[in-house]
């Protein structure tokens, strides 16, 4: 039977994090809404706590770890439900935090996804790394939010506390429109994680639907619970999948210019991460590089299936040169140059 709202929560070995957090999602979710766990083939006990202690929710198991992408992909194929909220394990919700967002969504169609106010968990004065109020890319294809440019974290004093459309809404916590999901072909597995809810917002934009940020609904999330910021996997992924998801997305006459800029900018990052004493991320940004020229065919493939044309809510100037030439710290002090 259809349920209104699946909240589907990926897990991973991450018996702590549904210690911790899942009684938060039980406590404060409407009756209206089913709590599913997809597990992607964890060596942990996470399965049997579940069972022990939460008798009540769906278990899906997948057959392997495919990353955050193909375990959605292969899990949400298994429900049947309205909309699809994509929860991480590390978020702690609160009361009312579904309703707003569902409300919104069923007010509006062509809302294809939107995301909730995301604070940290760790000081919950601040905004959150992983979507923060709500994300946003330059013309160049480096994604940012409001409330967090690269690891400058603002502190919430409600100043992104309107509704509005933006960009991209994060992995950590989207809510999506399980037809618009399906209607896309969902997440792309190649991704594995990081960027592919990014990849699928601009897909969404592309197609004609909007994405949206709705402060109303409020979590706390952890963040890093996979791969820690500074880790060199994380870094690889980042670059390598924003490359992905330009060559993907972007309309024709921008990709060779983008790509021209990213190997300049790239370039510095990488030489910045050197400097630093960071060279196993030096390594990444090289290996990020390498990995997309091999599959260049591939998701230039995937381009032609798809349709790009220009986007709203896309940031017309450098986010890097703002942040770290013009020392602009916060959202609200850059200049409003969104198409």
């Amino acid at each position: 039977m259809k349920v209104k709202v699946a909240i589907v929560i990926l897990n991973w070995n991450g018996k702590k994090f549904l210690e911790n957090f899942l009684p938060s999602v039980v406590q404060n979710s409407p009756d209206y809404a089913s709590i599913v766990v997809a597990d992607n083939n964890s060596s942990d006990d996470s399965i049997d706590f579940l069972k022990i202690n939460y008798p009540q929710i769906r278990i899906i198991i997948n057959a392997e770890n495919g990353g955050y992408s193909k375990g959605y992909n292969d899990a949400l194929q298994l429900i049947d439900a309205e909309y699809y909220v994509l929860l991480n394990s590390d978020i702690e919700v609160t009361s009312g935090w579904v309703e707003p967002i569902i409300s919104l969504m069923d007010s509006q169609l062509n809302i294809a996804a939107c995301q909730p106010k995301i604070l940290s968990w760790h000081q919950k004065t601040h905004f959150e790394y992983a979507g923060a109020g709500g994300g946003f890319i330059d013309k160049y294809g480096y994604p940012f939010c409001r409330g967090r440019i690269f690891q400058e974290l603002e502190e919430d004093l409600g100043q992104y506390d309107d509704r509005q459309e933006v960009f991209w809404a994060t992995g950590a916590c989207m809510f999506v429109r399980a037809q618009v999901f399906h209607e896309l072909g969902g997440l792309d597995n190649d991704f594995f994680a990081h960027m592919e809810e990014i990849d699928f917002c601009w897909r969404a934009k592309n197609a004609g639907y909007q994405i949206y940020y709705e402060p109303k609904s409020v979590i706390y999330h952890v963040g890093g619970g996979t791969l820690p910021k500074n880790n060199p996997r994380k870094t690889y992924l980042n670059f390598r999948n924003n490359f992905y998801l330009i060559l993907k997305n972007a309309e024709s006459k921008r990709v060779i210019q983008i790509f021209l800029w990213r190997l300049w900018l790239d370039g510095v990052a990488g030489i910045k991460f050197f400097l630093d004493g960071n060279r196993r991320d030096t390594w990444a940004v090289i290996k990020a590089h390498f990995s997309f020229y091999f599959h260049l065919g591939h998701f230039y493939q995937k381009r032609r299936k798809l349709s790009q044309k220009p986007v709203t809510k896309v940031y017309q100037r450098n986010i890097v040169f703002e942040h770290f030439v013009r020392k602009i710290k916060n959202f609200s002090d850059l200049p409003n140059r969104f198409s």
